[in-house]
């Protein structure tokens, strides 16, 4: 006997939640088990606190990392104790503290000099929609850290791909100038996230070599 037809607005659901498993699943495949170990030994290592230490997997990993006070830990722990970027580190079981956390890193991240498009979202790792993407991202932290070769990188240097880091400094002053009126630009737009585009773009002129 025919089918009924499905309710309005359903009819297109399943095949979109075929292929949004397919892409999950994609993803999930690009999660290396051996830049994890390596992640996990750094990450340990570097932190002037105890953080614990993840069981291999995943979804430990992700646990390990989820609430943010970890990452935050490790962002602080490149900077003189007397200026880290996150001021207050506090565990919380509440949904929208654990990702106001992981934000807090984000942004420090970038600030410290991991390019935008090499930052993950919030929830790639809060629901752990792209725990490959975390993993790059901390993959290019410890490679940064190691190549600003200032006395804060703790581990061994051989466990990230070496960056370059003169890369940011080779902009001209007008190229400077102009970034500035963009920023300025948006700023008026409504952008109240850009005004730290503005201090990174203001220290590329003191870190360029002469």
């Amino acid at each position: 006997s025919p089918q009924p037809p499905p309710p309005i607005g359903m009819a297109n659901r399943g095949p979109a939640y075929g292929l949004s498993r397919e892409v999950q699943q994609k993803i999930e495949k690009q999660y290396d088990a051996d830049l994890e170990q390596i992640l996990i030994q750094w990450i340990t290592i570097q932190c002037r606190k105890d953080v614990g230490r993840s069981q291999p997997g995943r979804e430990n990993f992700q646990n390990w990392l989820k609430d943010g006070t970890v990452l935050c830990e490790l962002i602080n722990a490149l900077y003189p104790k007397g200026q880290v970027p996150v001021k207050k580190i506090q565990a919380s079981t509440m949904a929208f503290k654990q990702m106001e956390q992981i934000s807090q890193f984000l942004q420090a991240a970038e600030r410290y000099g991991i390019n935008t498009t090499d930052i993950f979202q919030t929830v790639d790792l809060w629901e752990g929609k792209n725990m490959a993407c975390v993993q790059r991202t901390l993959r290019n932290l410890g490679g940064l850290a190691v190549a600003w070769d200032d006395g804060f990188f703790s581990g061994d240097p051989n466990w990230f791909p070496k960056k370059s880091k003169e890369n940011p400094r080779n902009f001209s002053d007008n190229q400077l100038q102009e970034g500035k009126n963009v920023i300025r630009f948006w700023a008026g737009c409504g952008g109240s996230h850009l005004p730290r585009q503005v201090d990174h773009l203001s220290g590329l002129r003191s870190l360029r070599p002469a």
